[in-house]
């Protein structure tokens, strides 16, 4: 789908969008619990359409209800499933150790680039404790049931390796550590995991390198959950706010433990002002300036800063994104081609863009199939009319994207 923006200057107040990391949490403990949970949820995205699958196929129900979802633990648990985690990284990494302390054997396959993104890492780890795979990448069968023990892992290639594993060790009989062999990366979503689990009764225990696990633990339902509003899609709004607003986005957690909350932070050193309401945040124009900033622990944040740092006069420098290159695309070059589609000089480096803002062109800006591009991109419309080539792409994060746009004040020329 192609998707043609005219130039507009967006204000207003918008509802944040279910966060997808939160969903993903919260439906995988109730998946594991010993009763059903309500998990209240609004705007379900295609990445947590993925979860809600997979866990069907290890026998969950799932239905839907008047505020969401409701969650039925399977009585039995299914034989040799199949999952199919559509293009999700946190589905496949979250899932992987799940379905290997629960079952003998099963399938995982994926679309998209989602067989390309890193996982050689945890299925290592996985190999050394009793699992085996067909096949290196999607997909593959895996045979044998997880043990208990000692995992070694990076914590710099990605953070959902660890998360996966602290939803499955406690299900198994013995004791497990997790030994971190580098810094951790995007560290707020495994504490955002570990306090998951805790509602659920799970208990993770810090260690100096790492975490230790009992074994043995079961999973509780707390009976309701509700899916706090996602920072992440919210950034995209609060830069537009910045950029031209006033724009209020409601349904946020002031202290969510969402990395991406960082962007609060970042638009006030850029210049924006920023105003904390209950629940809530707005954003208006200010004289912005550019930033250097390291993104490696909100890495999904670099595209609407590297949009945002367009619009303003100065130049800028967004690093630690060495990652973002085995996401839905590869985020650094896809922003890189987008900035330069709109007549803006930038350059892109193994792990950084640097760029000199000025004043957007018409143009044409390749989505890359990537939700976060399309998003970011959108953001030229404040300057310039601007054609998004794959814009279908944002279903994956938040399918009430352009009905947000237009209430905000986007236009969509037809």
């Amino acid at each position: 789908m192609d998707l043609r923006l005219g130039r507009t200057s967006l204000h207003g107040i918008v509802p944040a969008v279910a966060s997808k990391s939160a969903a993903h949490r919260l439906l995988i403990c109730a998946a594991l619990s010993d009763s059903p949970t309500y998990v209240d949820i609004h705007a379900i995205s295609n990445d947590v359409i993925a979860t809600t699958r997979c866990i069907t196929a290890l026998g969950c129900t799932v239905s839907t209800t008047p505020t969401g979802l409701a969650v039925y633990p399977p009585s039995r648990r299914a034989k040799a499933p199949h999952l199919d985690c559509l293009e999700c990284g946190a589905t496949l990494r979250f899932l992987l150790p799940v379905c290997a302390a629960l079952c003998d054997g099963f399938d995982m396959e994926g679309h998209g680039r989602l067989a390309r993104r890193p996982v050689a890492e945890l299925a290592a780890a996985m190999q050394e404790h009793g699992c085996a795979f067909s096949a290196e990448a999607l997909p593959f069968r895996v045979t044998g049931r997880l043990r208990s023990g000692e995992y070694r892992l990076p914590g710099n290639i990605s953070s959902q390796y660890i998360s996966g594993l602290l939803f499955a060790l406690p299900l198994l009989s013995g004791d497990s550590r997790i030994t971190l062999t580098s810094s951790l990366s995007s560290a707020a979503y495994v504490q955002m995991t570990i306090d998951t689990l805790a509602r659920f009764g799970i208990c993770i225990e810090k260690t100096e390198r790492g975490w230790r696990i009992p074994g043995g633990q079961q999973y509780v339902s707390p009976g309701r959950v509700t899916v706090e509003g996602d920072w992440s899609n919210a950034a995209v709004w609060l830069c537009a706010g910045a950029l031209a607003g006033p724009v209020t986005v409601t349904g946020l957690n002031l202290e969510s433990l969402q990395a991406d909350l960082a962007i609060v932070d970042i638009l006030g050193q850029m210049g924006a002002s920023v105003f904390f309401g209950r629940e809530s945040i707005t954003v208006s124009r200010g004289q912005l300036r550019g930033i250097s900033v390291d993104v490696d622990q909100f890495p999904d944040l670099m595209p609407v800063l590297a949009a945002t740092a367009a619009m303003c006069d100065d130049a800028s420098l967004l690093m630690g994104a060495g990652r973002l290159r085995l996401k839905e695309s590869d985020r650094l070059a896809a922003m890189g081609r987008a900035l330069r589609a709109l007549g803006i000089d930038c350059i892109e480096g193994r792990d950084f863009l640097s760029l000199r803002g000025g004043t957007l062109q018409i143009g044409t800006v390749d989505g890359a199939g990537d939700h976060r591009v399309v998003m970011a991109a959108a953001l030229a419309s404040l300057q310039t009319d601007v054609t998004i080539t794959g814009a279908e792409a944002i279903e994956k994060s938040y399918p009430t994207f352009l009905r947000d746009l237009t209430a905000l004040g986007g236009q969509i020329l037809r």
